[in-house]
């Protein structure tokens, strides 16, 4: 059931059961990890007990409810569960409550028709179709043999029951009938529901709403939803107009939570966080890089420059020469060039825009100040926690990453923040070397209705890429290098399956799939996850279907060969 009151109806509800202790799951996502902090200043100014337990897979949510969801009366599930028909999975106690707040789409109709076991509190977009209540559920009438077997009567009698009799079984096959069409029908509709996943709205700016209207909002907890929505961006979960919307509705909270006063830029920083919203260039880490390596690891500046090709680097040095920038200066950190030439960097690159087709290259952005620190921006914070996240480490348990990424959207601890973006550094490079090295040898081969690609077993850099987000990164770099090196244009609509080895469990020979849109492709739907599934199920293939991201999948590697005849003949 839908829950359309936050306040009343979700977090008064917990408050007045309180000291009773709430379960939160949470996934593996930075938009999750900023909600999940956000709920947790809220409950611990209302001494709320809870619970906070990450979850990366389905299997491990089920393990953390069984381990904990003893004596729980209320589980709340940040960016999880939402897609699976949780009653069904977890096996609850009936007077257990579920509270889910998921950006993961499309939601289970189990979760979203529960009468009041299961409250969503994620509400639909305009384009989201749920099938009707009615479509999907029924409930029918027992078929009764309402037949009278006398022992014994006239003929006249034997005729009347023998008509019933007949009667009764056209009925009855009639409903049988009725029953299959229904079927169908509703098999189709569940399909169609199903048949893309994608992202609905940001789970943290959901929950900063929430604190919004229980008058606890901060700028600390206003930061934390402009990273949720800016990792959702980032990392292509949303569109670009999606998020110019929500962009908007975060600027009015930055607008009063921020005023401007007479005189302001003359005072000294104030130790309090400013939030301000303004142009910035797209180009990534650059902050805290070299501008030569940040132009050459951004992926919209690649793509403009062709820079996967000796002819695009000579563009990218004919590009400084142009705007008038020495070499030297652009290949020591940004903060140690010339003052004159990061005040005026914004100004040469927008005069250069045109002229190099420069698309992407300003994007309207958040950025936070505090002090005498360096100004941050909220794509900074993104990069640095994602990369910490999923940083590998067999040495520690799983749920590390988790709580040093959530350490990382600390304001008061910069050095943890500093040690992901260094981390995102290596992971970048490792991103565009192997790009480099797929267009290098033609790796990106076209098996007909999707590109395809593979990282080889024992490279390096595979480290990097053992983990969902980190893999959707690489496949997005590398679909777009590819479009624009390719002549054909073909691949422009073609989606691109690329596979690498699972590092995180050497133990076994497993890969990790990862499927995304094509290049052409406006909307963030994709329909790979389904097809991962039913190719898992034509074949038998060993598969782990396991991940929220569906559109991720780990693969035994001696099935890989079947699997992907199966995909050709399912997507062709």
């Amino acid at each position: 059931m839908w829950v359309t009151d936050l306040k009343g109806e979700f977090y008064n509800l917990l408050n007045r059961q309180s000291p009773t202790r709430i379960l939160v799951l949470v996934h593996y996502d930075l938009d999750g990890i900023c909600a999940s902090k956000i709920l947790q200043v809220l409950c611990r100014s209302d001494h709320i007990l809870y619970t906070v337990v990450p979850v990366q897979t389905a299997s491990e949510l089920v393990e953390a409810f069984q381990q904990h969801a003893e004596q729980m009366k209320y589980v709340l599930l940040v960016n999880c569960g939402g897609c699976l028909d949780l009653v069904e999975v977890l096996q609850p106690p009936p007077e257990m409550v579920f509270f889910v707040a998921d950006n993961h789409r499309p939601l289970h109709v189990c979760n979203i028709y529960s009468s009041s076991q299961v409250r969503v509190l994620t509400q639909l977009e305009d384009e989201e179709e749920v099938p009707a209540f009615d479509d999907v559920f029924r409930v029918d009438e027992s078929d009764e043999d309402d037949s009278d077997d006398g022992g014994g009567g006239s003929s006249d009698e034997e005729e009347g029951g023998r008509s019933k009799r007949r009667r009764l079984n056209e009925e009855m096959l009639e409903k049988r009938h009725q029953r299959r069409l229904w079927e169908q029908q509703r098999h189709k509709l569940l399909f169609d529901y199903t048949q893309f996943s994608y992202y609905g709205k940001s789970t943290a700016l959901l929950m900063f709403e929430l604190a919004w209207k229980l008058s606890k909002d901060t700028n600390e907890l206003l930061w934390l939803a402009i990273v949720g929505v800016t990792e959702m961006m980032l990392h292509e979960k949303s569109e670009q107009a999606k998020y110019l919307l929500t962009s908007a509705t975060l600027q009015t909270h930055v607008s009063r939570l921020n005023p401007k006063t007479a005189g302001e830029k003359t005072r000294l920083p104030s130790e309090r966080l400013q939030i301000t919203f303004e142009s910035d260039l797209s180009l990534v880490l650059y902050r805290h890089w070299t501008l030569l390596d940040s132009m050459r690891h951004s992926v919209h500046l690649a793509m403009a420059l062709r820079l996967w090709t000796r002819k695009g680097e000579n563009r990218l040095h004919e590009l400084l020469v142009d705007m008038g920038l020495p070499l030297v200066q652009c290949r020591q950190l940004f903060f140690g060039m010339d003052a004159e030439y990061r005040k005026n960097l914004h100004k040469m690159l927008k005069e250069k825009e045109e002229k190099y087709d420069l698309e992407q290259l300003f994007y309207m952005t958040f950025t936070a100040t505090m002090g005498f620190r360096s100004k941050m921006c909220s794509a900074d914070y993104v990069h640095s926690a994602a990369s910490l996240m999923e940083r590998l480490d067999p040495e520690e348990p799983p749920a590390t990453g988790f709580l040093i990424a959530s350490d990382a959207l600390d304001l008061s601890k910069p050095d943890v923040l500093t040690r992901g973006i260094d981390f995102r550094k290596l992971q970048l490079r490792a991103i565009y070397q192997q790009v480099h090295a797929f267009l290098a040898m033609n790796q990106v081969i076209c098996a007909g209705p999707f590109l395809y690609a593979t990282v080889l077993q024992g490279t390096p850099d595979a480290k990097f890429f053992a983990a969902p987000h980190s893999l959707n990164l690489l496949a997005t770099y590398t679909l777009r290098a590819h479009v624009t090196v390719s002549r054909s244009r073909k691949c422009h609509a073609l989606p691109l399956i690329l596979t690498s080895p699972d590092v995180r469990f050497p133990d076994r020979d497993y890969c990790l799939v990862c499927g995304i849109p094509p290049f052409s492709e406006t909307s963030k739907r994709n329909l790979l996850g389904k097809a991962f599934e039913q190719a898992a199920e034509k074949t038998g293939a060993r598969a782990d279907l396991d991940f929220f991201d569906t559109n991720v999948i780990g693969l035994c590697v001696e099935d890989r060969s079947k699997f992907f005849d199966a995909l050709i003949s399912l997507l062709s």
